[in-house]
């Protein structure tokens, strides 16, 4: 189902994969070790395994929707956000996006809409300085449940005195799309974190862009 430009009034972003990028040099090593024979684009398998590895609790939340095993997978996810150290891992940013976040501002309420911890959303928003573009940030804990359960979307939604319906949801895994459709939004997927087109269609995306940054292209 095509997007309704013209029903959009806020927006919701994930973090990993969607405003995070992943270590491309990392990438690019792990590739060396990846079999030929088993994938038929060793680049594109490196990617999604060091994805995996810097945002496990995407990684799981992914798992447990194929598996149909929200409930026991948020479980867990929220047990470790509650246990979870601050991470020394490197953030990197996708290419583009703080100016694509500086655009955007102003025209639309926006929000962070993230499974990860509060600790670890903080620590990236802050090394970018995007934390001045968000009028809301929903973290793992922030609702009772996190993705793809509807309800941080819902939360997001209230905080900006928005209804859940006129908002817009971009993220890169099912869960975020899943999160989206079930709070009643519009949702966007992106093909620059861990989603592949054909599931995250099939999930129920109105759109699907190469990379965040190809949102103001839409909207």
């Amino acid at each position: 189902m095509p997007l309704n430009i013209s029903s959009i009034k806020a927006l919701c972003f994930d973090v990993d994969g969607t405003l995070s990028d992943t270590d491309d040099l990392y990438v690019k090593k792990v590739s060396k070790f990846v079999p030929r024979f088993l994938f038929r684009d060793p680049d594109h398998a490196a990617r999604r395994f060091v994805m995996w590895i810097e945002a496990p609790g995407n990684a799981l939340l992914g798992l447990a929707d194929t598996l149909h095993l929200d409930d026991e997978m948020v479980a867990v996810i929220n047990w470790l956000n509650r246990r979870r150290k601050l991470s020394s891992k490197e953030f990197l940013l996708i290419p583009g996006v703080d100016e694509l976040l500086k655009q955007l501002h102003g025209r639309y309420p926006m929000s962070v809409v993230s499974a990860r911890d509060e600790k670890g959303t903080m620590a990236f928003l802050e090394k970018f300085d995007l934390v001045k573009y968000f009028d809301v940030i929903v973290t793992g804990l922030s609702a009772r449940h996190t993705k793809p359960y509807p309800d941080p979307i819902l939360l997001a939604a209230e905080k900006m005195n928005v209804p859940p319906e006129n908002c817009l949801m971009i993220g890169d895994t099912t869960v975020d799309i899943r999160a989206g459709k079930s709070a009643g939004a519009q949702a966007v997927g992106v093909l620059c974190g861990f989603g592949e087109e054909p599931e995250l269609r099939k999930m129920g995306a109105d759109e699907i862009i190469e990379d965040t940054t190809k949102l103001l292209e839409i909207l």
